[in-house]
């Protein structure tokens, strides 16, 4: 049977007892159904697992004992920068959700034309704390010791004007094929825009910021899917899909 995994943001050190946090222990009572003496895992980011044992599971939080760390996370062979057009809830976080399980190391969502999401304020804030909790769960499941950041939603203009390594801007009709662009110096930006596409003059503007249209075989993905196809092809050519 799989051990859980639970984040937890604050220092673990082997020998220390921890009550977790109301969330996850919420989820490993009411849901895992754990009890006390089940083993889990434990990690907060520094890029380390640590072995854990419950010692009471109650309804005011799971206390553990933390155990040894294991080793290390691997580094990334190849740093994606992933620029996602902002879509409605459930197709966002599906590609957030997605992409980190299939590597990504930093996320930008952001605001365009064809967007339908327009936040502001505290809206926003909360619209970006959920997005961690989404970013945070993937990595549970995924087994990633370290989380990927994710950045504060941007305009698309904002952050065209910033600096990209190996940027390539994912369209249907783009110049060439993904799979026929340079070999990347281990990072990579992507681009890709909402539901509808960009429209053409943030295209013309991106290619003017010095990215590279390219497409994903024949068809036309939606923007919950373009992502996702496009890491996968990135990382079985150059990231740690290729062992």
């Amino acid at each position: 049977m799989r051990l859980a995994r639970v984040f937890v943001e604050s220092p673990l050190r082997e020998g220390e007892r921890l009550t977790l946090p109301p969330g996850p222990s919420q989820h490993l009572i009411s849901v895992l159904r754990v009890r006390s003496g089940q083993p889990l895992v434990l990690f907060n980011g520094d890029g380390r697992d640590y072995g854990a044992e419950v010692l009471t599971a109650e309804r005011r939080g799971v206390a553990v004992e933390i155990g040894p760390a294991g080793g290390p996370e691997p580094p990334l062979p190849l740093r994606v920068h992933l620029g996602l057009g902002i879509s409605k809830g459930e197709r966002m976080d599906f590609a957030l959700q997605k992409a980190v399980e299939l590597g990504v190391a930093r996320i930008t969502p952001l605001f365009t034309e064809r967007g339908v999401v327009r936040l502001k304020g505290e809206r926003l804030l909360r619209r970006h704390r959920h997005r961690e909790g989404v970013v945070v769960a993937a990595c549970e499941q995924s087994g990633r010791r370290r989380l990927p950041e994710l950045a504060p939603a941007a305009s698309l203009d904002d952050w065209l004007a910033e600096d990209h390594a190996c940027p390539v801007l994912l369209h249907h009709a783009g110049r060439m094929p993904l799979t026929s662009i340079p070999s990347p110096d281990g990072s990579l930006t992507l681009l890709v825009g909402p539901e509808g596409g960009l429209a053409e003059a943030e295209r013309a503007g991106a290619e003017q910021a010095g990215f590279t249209a390219a497409r994903i075989g024949p068809r036309i993905l939606r923007t919950e899917t373009a992502p996702l196809a496009a890491l996968a092809v990135v990382q079985a050519l150059w990231g740690d899909l290729r062992d």
